[in-house]
């Protein structure tokens, strides 16, 4: 196989979620915490994850105190943890193939570990992520930090050649630069023109559909 370890993104690469569960947590967090205050669209919620970022975009631009930052995170841990994203039809599959061949895998997210855990055990394919980093860790340590990437390289005796990350959003491309990992844009989930172009140009693969991406890891 070309790559031996796939890091894969969970949110908008592995489950529809941020549209169903992310976006709509983030709405009644303005109706308690700034009502009256105008909304961004959805299209524009995933610019925010894209640039700044979620928390810079909390801190920065709506300005949240840290009691506040704890209130929302409190609103978005009851939205995950009693709603269930779907996984993108044939991901699954795709990845079982893989790891049927030999291949090892990872999850490197912004959701937190239990609840990633839960989305697959849930799919019936608990086995599947052999090493999960998520939101919970310390925050130095988060994506785009490398920290994630250089264990995972570590826990499974690779070099960074041998693996590729699969994401939808810019911290996975700086995160693959700082390590030397090739990183795959995850389209399928979204088409916003900005972070399309952004990804194709910054991605040393771009895949709108899953097909594409199966033919490159499993071909």
């Amino acid at each position: 196989m070309k790559y031996k370890c796939l890091i894969l993104d969970h949110d908008d690469t592995a489950v529809h979620s941020t549209a169903d569960i992310h976006y709509p947590a983030h709405l009644e967090t303005m109706e308690v915490l700034r009502p009256g205050q105008k909304v961004i669209s959805l299209d524009e919620w995933f610019l925010k994850n894209f640039h700044p970022g979620i928390m810079e975009y909390m801190k920065g631009e709506l300005g949240f105190s840290q009691e506040e930052i704890m209130e929302e995170y409190k609103i978005w841990q009851d939205y995950v943890e009693t709603r269930h994203p779907e996984f993108y039809p044939g991901f699954l599959d795709i990845i079982r193939d893989f790891k049927k061949k030999g291949g090892r895998i990872a999850v490197v997210s912004h959701s937190n570990k239990d609840i990633i855990k839960r989305d697959y055990e849930r799919a019936g394919a608990g086995d599947i992520p052999e090493m999960i980093f998520g939101w919970d860790i310390d925050e130095s340590k988060r994506k785009p930090a490398p920290f994630p990437v250089e264990e995972i390289l570590k826990e499974f005796d690779l070099k960074s050649e041998e693996c590729l990350i699969i994401d939808d959003l810019k911290p996975a491309v700086i995160m693959g630069q700082s390590t030397g990992v090739h990183v795959a844009g995850a389209g399928w989930g979204h088409q916003i023109p900005e972070i399309v172009d952004y990804m194709k140009e910054n991605c040393h693969y771009y895949f709108k559909e899953l097909s594409e991406f199966r033919k490159l890891i499993l071909d």
